[in-house]
């Protein structure tokens, strides 16, 4: 009796002082290095990772600095935030469990999948990628949401999302001209890629990422949450500055989205706008009328700007649909494991239309799933996001700290988005999205969190 007193007297000894800097240094180090990481996402992995085999190494210091990294080098970094994580992080028993469970039994099912895959080597890349996203999840639900500090994280974050609203900006004032220039006065222009010539040819931007309607899947996970974040990050400036700042950024990523010319991402942008919209606590007839007022401008708007192409037959509407036949035929052929994760091209290239354009991937995360990994693939991964969504959506609002809602809104659009969109492959989206919707559970597990 006394040595079970003695021991409980030991576990409720105060922390010393040396062991709280230890934890503080270890929790300030994995933000910052989370961060760090994340933001050089965003600048150089925002291609699929099936065109792993198309992008070199830089070979001098300004392909370092403008060119796309090699995913494999984003393995490295990931490893070490794990590392960071197992060092600085707390394994916690989460409530629901079974939902923290799901991406490491989807993760397993990819692995048998690839083992009939049609493409061994599409899908050894696509598995690498998908182990690096599962990570990523566990190092927001344990590591990043336990950590006594996010500022580092923050501070590293916000700088990398002006950065790629500063590249799609500087496209669009001139740089996309000047790059189609450059390229034309090359001899042999015209035996490069068309899907690259096409993209150039475009007015729309596409900064750092593969092309523009990921660029705009990056400003919906981003935005709702990079507005509260730059209030808080320059909460050591006046008032006046601070919204200055906030305002600056919220302007440049909504001109961005519109020069993107992403006809989905408006829809998304209005869709989640709305939801932030009724959240809000003010007066229920200052709700309606807003909302009212904000769908008629929006969907006007869209409407009004995009009416061109709908009178030419809204052709990328009728490819997603044929890539989404084409991927429920493969589906149903192969039910079990797919064809292999990453594959959906090479079915495609057999059972596509004749007029319609090659596709690489679905355009549909969901379906691609089911198309690569077969039914129960695409059942865990639904059940893993959709589960996760509805649970957060029903936690965020009561806990105080104000910027987890931001966070799901943000996750609502890069949701929504998968359904029409590949961000699931591209690791500047998949990464901060499985991030963010570990951490919003881990934090959502308490009613405090400081950020």
């Amino acid at each position: 009796m006394k040595q079970r007193k003695l021991t409980r007297g030991l576990k409720a000894l105060p922390t010393s002082e040396p062991d709280k800097n230890r934890s503080v240094f270890w929790h300030a180090s994995l933000s910052a290095v989370a961060g760090g990481t994340l933001g050089l996402s965003l600048l150089k992995f925002g291609n699929p990772v099936i065109f792993e085999g198309m992008i070199a190494a830089p070979s001098n210091f300004w392909e370092y600095v403008f060119q796309p990294w090699p995913v494999t080098w984003g393995y490295v970094m990931v490893a070490v935030v794990a590392v960071l994580t197992l060092k600085a992080g707390n394994i916690r028993k989460c409530s629901p469990g079974w939902i923290p469970f799901l991406p490491i039994i989807w993760f397993g099912w990819q692995i048998l999948s690839s083992t009939q895959s049609v493409s061994p080597q599409l899908s050894r890349s696509t598995l690498w990628h998908f182990g690096a996203t599962v990570a990523w999840y566990y190092i927001g639900l344990f590591g990043l949401s336990r950590a006594k500090t996010m500022r580092p994280f923050w501070i590293l974050v916000l700088p990398a999302y002006f950065l790629v609203l500063w590249f799609g900006a500087e496209q669009h004032y001139g740089g996309l001209e000047a790059t189609r220039r450059m390229i034309y006065e090359q001899p042999n222009w015209r035996e490069l890629p068309p899907a690259y010539l096409k993209k150039i040819a475009s007015e729309r931007i596409f900064s750092t990422l593969v092309y523009p309607n990921a660029f705009a899947g990056v400003i919906l996970l981003f935005l709702p949450f990079m507005i509260p974040v730059t209030w808080k990050v320059t909460k050591v400036l006046p008032r006046i500055a601070r919204m200055v700042c906030a305002g600056a950024l919220a302007y440049l990523s909504c001109a961005c989205l519109l020069w993107s010319g992403s006809k989905a991402g408006w829809l998304i942008a209005l869709a989640v706008g709305l939801v932030g919209l009724v959240s809000i606590p003010i007066p229920r007839k200052a709700k309606i009328a807003i909302s009212g007022g904000l769908v008629v401008i929006g969907l006007g708007a869209f409407l009004i700007r995009y009416a061109p192409y709908f009178e030419k037959g809204a052709t990328s509407v009728s490819a997603r649909l044929d890539y989404w036949r084409a991927a429920a035929t493969t589906a149903i052929d192969h039910p079990f494991f797919g064809t292999g994760p990453g594959t959906f091209s090479i079915p495609y290239a057999k059972i596509k239309r004749p007029d319609s354009e090659m596709a690489r991937l679905v355009h549909n995360d969901y379906l691609e799933q089911a198309s690569d990994s077969g039914f129960i693939g695409c059942a865990v991964y639904v059940s893993f996001v959709f589960a996760s969504m509805l649970f957060l959506f029903q936690r965020v609002g009561k806990n105080q700290d104000d910027l987890l809602f931001p966070i799901w809104m943000g996750l609502a659009g890069w949701t929504i988005q998968g359904m029409v969109e590949f961000s699931l492959y591209i690791p500047a989206l998949a990464w901060p999205a499985f991030t963010m919707m570990g951490f919003l559970f881990g934090r959502c597990q308490t009613e405090n969190g400081s950020t």
